[in-house]
C-alpha cells in the first residue's frame, strides 16, 4: 500500500513546492518593483522564473537577487523563447475584437481571418499592406490606430470618412495616394480603437491578431502569415 501511495505523495509535495516557489518569486518581484505580476512560471532555463507583468516578460531567481530583461534564446533551436511566450500570454479572444470599428476587406471566400492594428504613417504597415494584397480567401479587419503623429490621426479620420474605406486605405498604403476627403464624419471609432489598443498594451504597429487570438507584433513575413492563417482557418 505504501509503495502505491509514495509516488502520489511525492508528486503532491513537488507540486506544493512549485506553487510555493512561484508565490515567493511573485512576492519578491512585487515588493521590489511595486507592480502586480499577472503570472509566474518556471522558465525552464538556468533555474529562472518567467514573470509576466505590465505587458512584458521579466526573468528572475526565486530569492529576487537578480532580474533579467530581454529576449531569452534557446541555444539548441535558436528560437526566441520570450517572443513565443509573449505571443501566447498576450493572446485574446477573437470575439472580443470590436470588428465594427475596423476597415473590412474580403477576398475570395473570406474564410480565413486576420485583424491588424495599424498607423497610416507606419512604414512597416505599408509593406504589410502590399504583402496582404497577395492573400486570397481571407477577411482582413484593419483597425485604424494612429499613434505616431497628429497627421496619422488626420489621415485615419479621412480614411474612415471615405465612401469606400478599403479603397482609401489601399490607395494610401499601397499606391501612396493620400486621402483627400474630409474627416468630419463620426470618427469616435478611431478614439475608441486607441483606448482599446492601450488596454491591450499595443505599443507598436503593425500588430496582428489571428482567429485563435494569438498576437504577433511587428513586421511579419508573408510566409509566416500564410502559415498561421492555414493553422487557424475555420475557427
Amino acid at each position: 500500500m505504501l509503495k502505491k501511495l509514495l509516488p502520489s505523495l511525492i508528486g503532491l509535495t513537488l507540486a506544493a513546492g512549485a506553487v510555493a516557489d512561484e508565490a515567493t518569486v511573485k512576492k519578491n518581484f512585487e515588493a521590489k518593483f511595486g507592480v502586480k505580476a499577472d503570472s509566474v512560471a518556471k522558465a525552464g532555463y538556468l533555474g529562472l522564473y518567467e514573470i509576466y507583468a505590465d505587458g512584458q516578460i521579466i526573468y528572475g531567481d526565486e530569492k529576487g537577487t537578480a532580474f533579467v530583461v530581454g529576449p531569452l534564446i534557446d541555444g539548441k533551436t535558436m528560437k526566441n523563447v520570450t517572443q513565443e511566450r509573449m505571443n501566447k500570454l498576450s493572446a485574446i479572444k477573437w470575439s472580443d475584437l470590436p470588428l465594427e470599428r475596423a476597415v473590412k476587406q474580403v477576398r475570395g471566400d473570406g474564410r480565413r481571418l486576420l485583424a491588424s492594428f495599424e498607423d497610416p504613417n507606419c512604414g512597416y504597415c505599408k509593406r504589410l499592406a502590399r504583402d496582404l494584397l497577395k492573400l486570397d480567401n481571407v477577411t482582413i479587419y484593419t483597425f485604424l490606430y494612429p499613434i505616431l503623429s497628429p497627421d496619422s490621426v488626420d489621415k485615419s479620420k479621412q480614411i474612415w470618412c471615405a465612401d469606400d474605406r478599403a479603397k482609401a486605405w489601399n490607395d494610401w498604403m499601397v499606391d501612396g495616394r493620400a486621402p483627400t476627403g474630409r474627416g468630419d464624419c463620426d470618427t469616435t471609432a478611431i478614439a475608441r480603437n486607441q483606448e482599446f489598443g492601450r488596454k491591450l498594451n499595443i505599443n507598436g504597429t503593425p500588430t496582428l491578431f489571428f482567429a485563435d487570438g494569438e498576437r504577433i507584433p511587428g513586421a511579419v513575413p508573408l510566409a509566416r502569415i500564410e502559415e498561421k492563417l492555414s493553422q487557424t482557418a475555420g475557427r
